[in-house]
């Protein structure tokens, strides 16, 4: 069983702006838990694409109840990799993101779409998917739940970044206001998710023992 999540948003830039901050989005405040960044490899297609890919080091503290699944030393970070192709002729950035720590115990596979805002030409609206599944045996929903909250959490976050990041691109001071009508929304629905999957791992747990 996979999770499956999907959400638009828009930032008040435009793709070629977008594109640049993209680059550039690591340090910004909302982003503590990038530790490093390191380009595997670059090329540009005869078609005049260009595809990266990338590592990149976080930090994921698990839950308490997920830590006795994982060795000490991964239980607080967590390595991603992420592939990029962008198209400057359809004006299109396509990204793909994976986890290839604790893959086994749950693994998260985010795909985003960059692309021009048809209504405003000087706006950049991103398509977001999220596929999260495990295969933990009497685990995997609480699991899918906490992966869910999580994500939907670190959507929020990525996207204050991104409006930091383009704020001092643009000469601004950065603000701490983006999207404040759906941040709370992100919020009561990640702290319900995460209730909800400490109860299925409680209830799952009581079963071993029965």
């Amino acid at each position: 069983m996979v999770k499956y999540f999907c959400c638009a948003g828009l930032l008040k830039s435009n793709w070629d702006q977008v594109c640049a901050a993209f680059w550039q989005r690591y340090p910004n405040p909302y982003s503590n838990h990038v530790l490093t960044e390191d380009i595997i490899f670059r090329e540009v297609t005869p078609t005049n694409c260009l595809i990266s890919r990338r590592l990149l080091t976080k930090t994921s503290r698990a839950p308490r109840w997920m830590e006795r699944y994982l060795p000490k030393h991964m239980a607080s970070s967590a390595y991603i990799i992420e592939d990029s192709v962008v198209d400057p002729q359809k004006r299109t950035m396509t990204t793909l993101t994976w986890n290839i720590s604790h893959a086994r115990l749950m693994s998260v596979e985010e795909r985003c779409m960059y692309q021009m805002n048809p209504e405003n030409s000087s706006w950049t609206e991103i398509k977001r998917e999220a596929w999260i599944s495990s295969n933990v045996c009497g685990l995997s929903r609480a699991i899918q739940e906490f992966g869910l909250a999580r994500f939907k959490t670190g959507v929020t976050k990525t996207m204050k970044g991104f409006e930091y990041v383009l704020a001092k691109l643009h000469g601004e001071t950065p603000s701490r206001t983006l999207a404040e009508t759906a941040t709370e929304r992100a919020r009561e629905t990640a702290l319900a998710a995460k209730e909800k999957a400490k109860d299925l791992a409680s209830h799952a747990q009581k079963k071993q023992y029965v």
